[in-house]
């Protein structure tokens, strides 16, 4: 069963994306990047298929990408490459056209990026650009961010000059709300703050997290750039809502300590997520 779940999720993944691509960016004449952008340009002008064209566009790039990435990482991407392509024909009648494409973007923004999320954090991809950005960083070294960031510009320039310039801002709001979308699925809900403290009496501050708070420490070496002289580092993980405790305490103990707090948003181990 857990060999099964991660392509369950990446079905159940394609069906979610597919319900936001028809409901409200097909349902209300917007767009998409990638190859899915360029299906639905095709469904408007010529009226094809989104489901078959995005098919045929990803059978050339999963056959070059079974020889480059390996069997398990092509497996899970034709696996979400079908259930798109399925499910979008599936449900290609469900558009809702809500008289208001900038409310259409959003909700197709969050729907989309929901199922998207879903597919990503199972392992898969909907194939596409996603491959060629891969091979792309394989060959030439070229990062997966700029080669998709490149793709989405292109299919967006496209949109505008054959769909009109207001479709395609209201495609791009759809983009980035999906990938924020994204980036909430994969990463989770429960962020957490991760602190690095410098002081001298380290082992005293240290000493108050672990009896007040509750929470471990590790100590690391560190090496002043401009004196030269010895220090030790508190690396410590808190929730989100223990951070005010944790500057109060270590001000208590010395108000000179210097303190870094940075974003964490997946922490797996005792006290946290299993």
């Amino acid at each position: 069963m857990k060999r099964l779940l991660p392509y369950i999720l990446i079905v159940f993944g394609g069906f979610i994306y597919s319900i936001g691509l028809n409901a409200f960016i097909a349902g209300n004449g917007l767009a998409e990047g990638g190859f899915v952008g360029i299906s639905l340009v095709l469904f408007y002008k010529f009226h094809i298929i989104v489901g078959l064209s995005f098919f045929i566009f990803n059978i050339p790039v999963l056959i070059i990408g079974w020889r480059f990435f390996g069997k398990s990482f092509i497996v899970k991407t034709m696996v979400g490459v079908i259930s798109v392509s399925i499910f979008s024909v599936l449900t290609n009648h469900i558009g809702q056209n809500v008289h208001d494409r900038l409310l259409a973007a959003l909700y197709g923004g969050v729907i989309c990026g929901a199922g998207l999320g879903l597919i990503f954090r199972s392992g898969g991809t909907t194939g596409g650009v996603d491959i060629l950005a891969r091979i792309a960083r394989h060959f030439k070294g070229y990062s997966l961010g700029r080669v998709l960031f490149a793709s989405d510009v292109i299919v967006i320039s496209l949109v505008a000059l054959i769909l009109g310039k207001e479709v395609a801002m209201y495609s791009l709001v759809a983009l980035f709300v999906s990938s924020r979308m994204i980036d909430f699925v994969i990463e989770g809900v429960q962020s957490s703050r991760a602190a690095i403290i410098i002081s001298d009496v380290y082992e005293k501050i240290a000493d108050r997290i672990h009896s007040e708070m509750g929470r471990g420490t590790t100590f690391m070496h560190g090496q002043g750039g401009f004196t030269g002289a010895e220090k030790n580092v508190i690396y410590c993980v808190v929730a989100r809502d223990e951070v005010i405790r944790l500057k109060q305490l270590v001000h208590e103990v010395d108000d000179q300590a210097f303190v870094v707090v940075n974003d964490v948003y997946e922490v797996l181990g005792e006290g946290f997520t299993r």
